[in-house]
């Protein structure tokens, strides 16, 4: 296990340990609900937004717990939207990490539910963390909201996602889909690493920046995997963006020049990190394992 590898599983390891704490357990009433939310929330899963947490915050220094909740809240949030994403008047879909999407092991309503669930027990996570100062959770609070349901967050992506399906849109709108509806949160964690972490505004916004490009490739690279890969690999249904009609960037571009994109964004990232002053080793392994991911 190289030093990446290891990085990754002690901050899973963590940041199930945090959630375990923070989630009702799953014999508290209602049960079936909080069943639901631990069957979404600890099925696995990449843990990629809490790891970008910690790897930024490590960059600038910032105490790991000092970070523990607010790397629980964005996987909270992240795996709300996933819960509601598979939902029938979604994506419909039937698998989610390896095993049955929550509606389908439970039913629709207990499915949105846990999703709504899911969602405010991030910002109570924030609220509460008694490392942090009132001004500091104040404004993670707000960088998280915005993120996720703003015009230009997790949210609205997903709306334009929907009403892109089935349409021939430009590559500015493909752009924009994937930057509101991957990149805002994915931008949300580096800017919380390093606010935590104490970082210059100019820093911040470097890493804001990285984080940003870094969104995008990851749903770069996820477009690809969902047509070179099995079901069995991604945990997911293999092949559901093409049959669906989604907007993604191999049916825009093919699948040889997105694999191209899928280089020059990594590129830019990386670009974004000569701007710390800082050693920056980490944050470009990590953007390197995302490029070349596989799964």
């Amino acid at each position: 296990m190289n030093n990446l590898d290891q990085f990754i599983a002690d901050s899973v390891r963590t940041v199930d340990e945090t959630l375990d704490k923070l989630i009702p357990s799953a014999d508290t009433e209602p049960q079936r609900l909080h069943e639901a939310i631990r069957w979404s929330l600890f099925a696995g899963g990449k843990r990629f937004r809490p790891v970008l947490v910690f790897a930024v915050g490590e960059v600038f220094a910032a105490p790991q717990e000092k970070l523990l909740r607010m790397a629980a809240a964005v996987e909270m949030v992240h795996t709300y939207s996933l819960i509601h994403d598979d939902l029938p008047s979604m994506d419909n879909d039937d698998l989610r990490r390896g095993r049955e999407t929550c509606h389908k092991k439970f039913d629709e309503a207990t499915a949105i539910l846990a999703g709504d669930v899911l969602e405010t027990l991030a910002f109570v996570a924030i609220a509460e963390d008694e490392t942090l100062s009132a001004e500091l959770r104040i404004r993670l609070v707000a960088e998280l909201a915005r993120a996720a349901g703003t015009p230009g967050g997790m949210v609205a992506g997903q709306q334009f996602d929907l009403e892109a399906e089935g349409k021939s849109i430009s590559v500015d709108e493909l752009n924009r889909i994937h930057n509101f509806k991957t990149g805002a949160l994915i931008a949300a964690c580096g800017k919380a690493g390093a606010i935590i972490g104490n970082a210059g505004e100019a820093e911040v916004q470097a890493i804001a920046n990285f984080s940003t490009e870094l969104g995008l490739l990851f749903q770069i690279t996820d477009d690809i995997l969902d047509i070179t890969q099995t079901t069995e690999s991604l945990g997911k249904t293999a092949g559901k963006d093409i049959s669906a009609l989604k907007a993604t960037y191999p049916a825009f571009y093919g699948l040889a020049e997105t694999g191209k994109l899928a280089r020059e964004v990594h590129a830019r990232a990386i670009r974004n990190l000569d701007q710390i002053e800082r050693p920056t080793n980490l944050l470009m392994e990590i953007a390197d394992y995302i490029l070349l991911r596989t799964s």
